[in-house]
């Protein structure tokens, strides 16, 4: 059975959600006050309707109820992306994923019951950061304010050494979740598993222990 979403906003975040959904086969409900925003994605979605999200009356003509998640993707209006998030909690939506504009926009979402809420141009202003740092990293997932995921790309320094050799959990506080070479994936890699340059290693950790282990195990300029 397909899942369900709704996005309310079609700017460029909440468009490219859309767009990102759909094409992974899923159904879209696609929401915006601007006829012209809506017309755009008519095509794209399964769903695209002009309605006013502050609106309750107008979320439950559309029947946002029928829908498990919903995406609150508004721009720069604080206020209704506000007061819309908290009609879909009085509504008793399941999961509510919303934008933030910034910290004091999170603060409220997270006390009127927002379930997940995203930084976009933060987050992305910090995985180019690390990647602009530092050659050897691919991408950079920030989890909280102190662990994050990244992907780095093994070099010379540690080419033809194992994962017994690196012990990079002792060493540095990490963990190796996969190694990625090429096409394939290896998910949980044995101890014995032999680095050899131009690997991917997908690493989880604390981000101090993340930046030791970048500058313990990683080529320098």
């Amino acid at each position: 059975m397909k899942k369900q979403f709704a996005v309310i906003g079609l700017g460029r975040f909440g468009g490219s959600i859309c767009k990102s959904l759909s094409d992974q086969g899923m159904d879209v409900l696609a929401i915006d006050n601007n006829e012209d925003r809506v017309n755009e994605y008519k095509t794209i979605v399964t769903h695209a309707v002009v309605a006013d999200s502050t609106d309750e009356k107008a979320l439950k003509s559309v029947g946002i109820r029928n829908f498990e998640h919903v995406i609150v993707a508004i721009g720069d209006n604080i206020q209704a992306s506000i007061l819309t998030t908290l009609i879909l909690e009085e509504m008793g939506i399941k999961h509510i994923t919303v934008k933030a504009q910034n910290d004091y926009h999170e603060k409220v979402l997270s006390k009127i019951g927002a379930d997940r809420i995203v930084h976009p141009e933060r987050d992305m202003g910090t995985r180019i950061a690390h990647h602009i740092v530092s050659k050897n990293v691919l991408d950079y997932l920030e989890l909280s304010d102190e662990y994050s995921i990244v992907e780095l790309i093994a070099g010379y320094k540690i080419h033809g050494k194992t994962l017994i050799d690196l012990d990079i959990r002792a060493n540095y506080g990490c963990n190796i979740m996969a190694v990625k070479r090429g096409k394939e994936i290896h998910v949980s890699p044995k101890p014995d598993k032999e680095v050899r340059r131009g690997d991917i290693l997908i690493i989880i950790g604390a981000d101090q222990d993340i930046q030791r282990l970048e500058k313990g195990i990683l080529d320098v300029d």
